[in-house]
C-alpha cells in the first residue's frame, strides 16, 4: 500500500478541517477537491453499535448536542448540527457514518481510520469497522491507527493485509515507552510521532536506518 502513495504523502487531518467542519462529508469531499493524497478520520460507536465519524468522546465542541457519543443512538446523532460551530454556511452538516464516508469518497482517496474507542477498548469497534471495510471492498484503500495497541492487534487479526499505525503521545521519552508497550503488535507498519517531536534530522535518520536495514535483509536473502 505505501508504495502506491506519493512521497511525501499529504493527509488531510479530519478532512480539509482548516476550510470545512472537521470529520464531515463536506471536509472529506473538499480534501478530494484540493487533491490531498489521503484523509484521516476518527471512528467510534454510537449506543446502538453503529460506526460514526467524530473525534471527541463528547458532543459539545463540534455539534449542538451534549453528552457522550457512546450514550446516543445513531438516529439521535444524525439529527445534530455538526457544521454551524465552524461557519453558518455549514449549518445542518451531519455527523457522518463510516459507511457514508466510504460511499462518498472511499474510492477517490486513501483513508486513515483512527479507532478512537479509548474509553471502551473492549467494545466491538474493530469488528464493526472490519465488516464495513469488507462490505465496501476497501481493504486496499485504508490504514488503521490508534493509541491503543490491543485495539490495533484486534483489527489486524481481522484484516491482516491492512497496514496499521501506532500513535505516540507527545514527548520523545514516550516513544521508547510506547514502543515497548506495542510489542504485542509486532506487525505495525508505522509509528505516528507527535508533530512537535518531529524534525528533518529525525526523519533523515530514520530513512537512513531503513536503507541500512533493507541492505542487510537483501544480503541475508542472497546468503
Amino acid at each position: 500500500m505505501f508504495s502506491r502513495l506519493p512521497k511525501p504523502t499529504i493527509f488531510a487531518h479530519r478532512g480539509a478541517s482548516a476550510y470545512a467542519p472537521e470529520n464531515t462529508l463536506a471536509a472529506f469531499e473538499l480534501a478530494v477537491h484540493q487533491e490531498a493524497d489521503a484523509i484521516e478520520l476518527d471512528a467510534k460507536l454510537s449506543s446502538d453499535d453503529q460506526v460514526v465519524v467524530i473525534h471527541d468522546q463528547t458532543l459539545e465542541r463540534t455539534t449542538n448536542g451534549t453528552g457522550y457519543v457512546r450514550d446516543m443512538p445513531l438516529a439521535a446523532l444524525l439529527e445534530l448540527d455538526a457544521g454551524s460551530h465552524f461557519d453558518a454556511a455549514y449549518e445542518n452538516e451531519n455527523i457522518p457514518t463510516l459507511s457514508q464516508v466510504f460511499e462518498t469518497v472511499g474510492r477517490k482517496i486513501f483513508i486513515n481510520i483512527e479507532l478512537t474507542n479509548y474509553s471502551s477498548p473492549n467494545d466491538s469497534l474493530p469488528e464493526k469497522v472490519a465488516d464495513l471495510v469488507n462490505y465496501h471492498g476497501l481493504a486496499r484503500n485504508v490504514l488503521f491507527s490508534s493509541f491503543h495497541p490491543k485495539v490495533l492487534k484486534r483489527i489486524h487479526q481481522l484484516l491482516p493485509t491492512v497496514p496499521i499505525g501506532f500513535l505516540i503521545c507527545p514527548g520523545l521519552s514516550r516513544v521508547l515507552v510506547r514502543t515497548r508497550f506495542s510489542r504485542p503488535l509486532k506487525d505495525y507498519q508505522a509509528i505516528h510521532i507527535a508533530l512537535q517531536d518531529t524534525s528533518q534530522e529525525l526523519i533523515k535518520m530514520i530513512h537512513s536506518l531503513v536503507i541500512v536495514l533493507m541492505y542487510i535483509l537483501s544480503i541475508g536473502k542472497r546468503i
